[in-house]
Parts: structure tokens; C-alpha cells; sequence
């Protein structure tokens, strides 16, 4: 069976339309199991949109630190978390506590501009390891923070498969996608 993935959705937003929640996950039986993909970067706010998630049945809780988008990264999420791993780690089990039945996971690029060298993925990955984070889903490109947009993002920085494998084979205890 596949797991299909929600587009992200910002913690504010799980928050605040608790009327509507219908609307942001809903889903049908047949479409588990199911991964939601949470957006933000205060700890508190994503533990409770995770709890939200929870209570919904979601089987996987997503942290994207991966979307380039110049909108997102302008509010300190996606992939600018991967520039501060101690919060990414903070977040993380604060989503734990907030859903200890569902596996809770991270999307990652292999680097950020200013901060992609392979030894900083290692200790942002470390860093998510130290909250309990046993799976990542990395997209195999570098993220460039300023001058690009989303859709560049996506075919500009090169692919870099082998930065990926690498991973797999210096965390043998981890779950890379």
C-alpha cells in the first residue's frame, strides 16, 4: 500500500479553523494509510496542530523543512529550519509528546544555501535523531534561500543522489526516502 501525503499545512491554520477542519483533513477511509504535512517553526503551535492531526487519525506526522518557497522561508519554516537543527529537534519532540501513536518525520533537502556542506546534513540529521526522529524524506537537491523562486528551486540546484545514498549508508539505523 502506498502512503499518500496531504499537501503542507501551516500549523496557524489547523489552529485557527477548528470550525473548518473538514476542509484541511478530511479524507476517506480508502485513501490510508496517511501522512499530514505540518509547516511552521514555534514548537508549541506545531505540538498542537500535530495533537489536531492525531485526533484525525493521521498515521504519519510530516515536519517539512524542505519548501523553498520564498513566502514560506520569509516565515522562518521549510527549508530555512534546516539553519537551526536545535529547534528542528525541539519541534519534533514537542510533536512527539503531542502524538506518541503516529510516527513523526521530517522532509528535508540535502542542504540549505550557506549551510550544505555533507557534514552539516549530518548534524542536522543527528540533531532530528536526538528527538526520536527515525525517518526522513530528502529530496535530493540543495536549497537556495534568496534569488530563487519555488519553481527554480525544484530544477536548478543539481540533483545530488549520492549525498542521499551516503546517508543511508552513515545512518544504517535511519529510514531515508
Amino acid at each position: 500500500r502506498a502512503l499518500l501525503y496531504t499537501e503542507m499545512l501551516v500549523d496557524e491554520t489547523l489552529i485557527h479553523q477548528q470550525h473548518d477542519l473538514e476542509r484541511f483533513l478530511g479524507y476517506d477511509p480508502c485513501e490510508e494509510p496517511l501522512a499530514v504535512q505540518l509547516g511552521g517553526s514555534n514548537p508549541e503551535l506545531l505540538a498542537q496542530a500535530a495533537g489536531i492531526c492525531r485526533d484525525w487519525g493521521f498515521d504519519e506526522i510530516n515536519l517539512n523543512c524542505g519548501c523553498p518557497s520564498p513566502r514560506v522561508s520569509r516565515r522562518c519554516f521549510g527549508a530555512r529550519l534546516m539553519c537551526d537543527p536545535p529547534r528542528v529537534r525541539e519541534i519534533c519532540h514537542a510533536m512527539m509528546r503531542a502524538a506518541p501513536a503516529a510516527d513523526v518525520t521530517v522532509k528535508c533537502r540535502i542542504g540549505v544555501q550557506g549551510q550544505d556542506t555533507y557534514a552539516d546534513l549530518c548534524n542536522f540529521v543527528h540533531t532530528c535523531r536526538e528527538a526520536g526522529v527515525r525517518r526522513f524524506i530528502v529530496h535530493a537537491r540543495a536549497c537556495v534561500l534568496e534569488g530563487l523562486s519555488a519553481a527554480q528551486n525544484r530544477r536548478i540546484p543539481p540533483l545530488r543522489h549520492a549525498v542521499a545514498h551516503a546517508l543511508k549508508r552513515d545512518f544504517p539505523e535511519l529510514y531515508f526516502d
